[in-house]
């Protein structure tokens, strides 16, 4: 291993259950712990496990943070009125193209918390702190690095979670989709990134190991990277870094819904975004034709121009290869687009996504 790369608190742990170690973004990640495929199928018809310790819990308090995430961020924290619930936004730069995509927390008028990219998460405080200065909104922005998060999803993993943590059940057996509570020093929030239910935990690093192998012994699988990207891909959920970044407008990258353009307020990148407008569009692909798998960066071919793919893999569920790509306007849902693999031209179904959620297809 590489003395540059960053571990998380489970690096040991994920050793020892021998797992594949890869550079992901500078850390020293598992990108699988024998099958990934069997992993993607446990988390689809079980319960999987995701060190996701790399991502960067981030507390933001003041009198004044209500005021400055209004401003911060594109998607509306007005929306955000009942303790712990979440909300979904883009962190735009003033050209209105993609600084972050993060979750926002809200627990009290003066205390948010964000969660983070881990690829992102020194340039997102560093930014924050800028605004923080150039307003003189007088905010502590407190990069929580003694914290770890773990992401336990699928059918049972909720289950699971009480099952090792008896004392979170009361606060969190009620809890809807994108909300959280916190119990002592545990915050436990009903999100993911796999398309189905479960929780994320974030507890105090120097207790997430004996969480991960109290959870092994409760019968929760160990994934990796390589799970992680099937399910989030089959979910139509993107990934930082390949589906949009600092290059891309958050209206090309199917995120409008986490922007909100309809109320008066003002928000960085508000101003470029609605000069700019959306110029291309973002779908999903189903590939029909054998021999190839879809991947990032390969050329979509439609009629009304040539696309890109920026994330494609083998869909463990469906069986059939699928991806998200970057197409003109003007291409709909159903049209046959032609996708350059090697020196062959295959055929592929435009499709709206998710491909799968909760388990089963939605094509």
């Amino acid at each position: 291993m590489s003395a540059q790369l960053h571990t998380t608190p489970l690096n040991a742990a994920h050793r020892i259950a021998n797992a594949r170690m890869v550079d992901f973004g500078g850390w020293d990640m598992p990108v699988n712990y024998g099958s990934q495929i069997e992993e993607h199928h446990a988390v689809r018809t079980d319960a999987g496990m995701f060190d996701v310790s790399h991502m960067r819990v981030v507390d933001i308090k003041g009198e004044q943070v209500r005021a400055f995430l209004t401003r911060a961020l594109a998607n509306n924290v007005a929306k955000l009125k009942v303790s712990g619930k979440a909300l979904y936004s883009c962190l735009l730069n003033p050209q209105a193209t993609v600084i972050d995509d993060l979750i926002v927390y809200y627990f009290a008028e003066d205390y948010f918390r964000l969660v983070v990219n881990a690829g992102t998460a020194d340039k997102d405080i560093a930014w924050m702190q800028q605004l923080n200065t150039d307003w003189n909104t007088g905010l502590t922005i407190t990069s929580r690095n003694d914290l770890a998060i773990l992401a336990v999803q699928g059918t049972n993993a909720r289950a699971k979670v009480w099952q090792v943590l008896p004392e979170t059940q009361a606060a969190s057996s009620d809890l809807k989709p994108f909300n959280a509570a916190q119990i002592g020093d545990v915050m436990i929030a009903r999100t993911g990134y796999t398309g189905e239910d479960g929780f994320e935990v974030v507890l105090p690093a120097t207790q997430i190991e004996n969480f991960w192998n109290q959870l092994i012994a409760a019968g929760v699988r160990p994934c990796g990277l390589g799970a992680r990207d099937t399910l989030r891909l089959e979910a139509g959920m993107n990934l930082y870094g390949q589906d949009m970044d600092e290059t891309v407008n958050p209206l090309n990258a199917a995120l409008a819904w986490t922007i909100d353009l309809v109320s008066e307020r003002d928000f960085v990148g508000k101003e470029a975004l609605l000069a700019q407008g959306q110029t291309q569009q973002f779908l999903g692909l189903l590939l029909l034709d054998k021999g190839g798998v879809l991947r990032g960066h390969q050329v979509v071919h439609t009629e009304q121009g040539d696309g890109e793919i920026t994330s494609g893999t083998f869909s463990p569920s469906l069986q059939q290869s699928i991806a998200m790509a970057r197409l003109p306007l003007g291409v709909a849902i159903g049209d046959t687009v032609h996708v350059a693999i090697r020196d062959k031209k295959l055929a592929a179904r435009v499709v709206k996504m998710p491909f799968v959620r909760n388990g089963k297809s939605q094509l």
